[in-house]
């Protein structure tokens, strides 16, 4: 064997073995990457099952010293601020990042995008003082508009950004082709390019709602929180993330397992999201 041949073998052991050790490395990391999810997600049925049934949907928390009760009103006030957050942060986060695709080289464009990047590394509670200070203070009064407002902020740049990456893949040539016959911009984007990415914005506005269903901090200081069943939208309303705050922070045992028995529930709420998530978008990503 020529010494060329003992080279040349050399260089593809060498070579296998760098290739081998990247994938073991990659798959080290995948693992490392779900282990946390999975200990959670096993941790908290664990802890929270024993007292998850039908009564701790559909009642209503119970007084200190009482066991027993639930947290319907802080699931339905859950509801609320999502659909008042939703309401608010969709069509602004899908309008913008429309603006940031089909504008994306005008002086404003690269504000927004950066006033965008800025706005998704802003912490939550930083949303929620900031909100507490805008509306809270002139209201003289926590309310489900303000925690609604706060958690709308918070979906924005995550819409924005999958609008404005969505809207990018579409080919230029399906632009190209309206245009030349004879079809307005306006119309173009709207009623092709948008439908089009529509799997994938939906997909963005899924995952915005799942990360503010989670939301604690800025409710705190907006919506606050309410013992009581309410659904008016001017009064302090109750929500899951802040339900479990409290009880976890209490000194009663059977409130600790309220909380574990709330996390579930809202593990299980951003899962069945998640879900949605991958039906939604399964096999819509490929243009032909």
């Amino acid at each position: 064997m020529t010494r060329e041949m003992l080279i040349k073998k050399s260089n593809i052991r060498t070579r296998k073995a760098k290739n081998f050790l990247m994938i073991s490395f990659c798959i080290l990391s995948s693992i490392i990457t779900i282990i946390p999810l999975i200990y959670i997600f096993f941790y908290t049925t664990f802890a929270g099952i024993s007292s998850l049934n039908l009564n701790f949907i559909i009642e209503m928390p119970k007084p200190v010293g009482e066991e027993g009760g639930g947290i319907a009103n802080a699931i339905v006030g859950t509801l609320i601020l999502i659909a008042i957050g939703s309401s608010f942060g969709i069509p602004v986060g899908v309008l913008s990042g429309i603006y940031l695709s089909e504008f994306s080289k005008t002086r404003f464009s690269l504000l927004v995008r950066f006033v965008t990047d800025v706005l998704s590394g802003t912490p939550s509670i930083i949303i929620g003082i900031f909100i507490y200070g805008l509306i809270v203070i002139p209201m003289q009064r926590f309310s489900a508009i303000a925690g609604g407002v706060a958690l709308g902020i918070l979906m924005i740049p995550i819409i924005s950004r999958t609008t404005e990456e969505m809207l990018k893949l579409i080919p230029i040539t399906i632009r190209e082709a309206s245009l030349a016959l004879g079809i307005t911009r306006w119309k173009t984007t709207v009623f092709i390019v948008l439908k089009a990415a529509l799997p994938g914005i939906i997909n963005g506005i899924l995952l915005a709602i799942a990360r503010i269903a989670g939301e604690t901090a800025p409710l705190l200081f907006t919506s606050f929180g309410n013992n009581f069943w309410s659904t008016k939208l001017d009064e302090p309303i109750s929500s899951i993330a802040v339900q479990i705050f409290n009880y976890a922070i209490s000194p009663y045992e059977d409130w600790h397992r309220k909380a574990w028995t709330g996390a579930l529930i809202l593990i299980t709420l951003v899962f069945i999201i998640s879900l949605i998530v991958k039906f939604v978008t399964k096999g819509k990503y490929s243009l032909k």
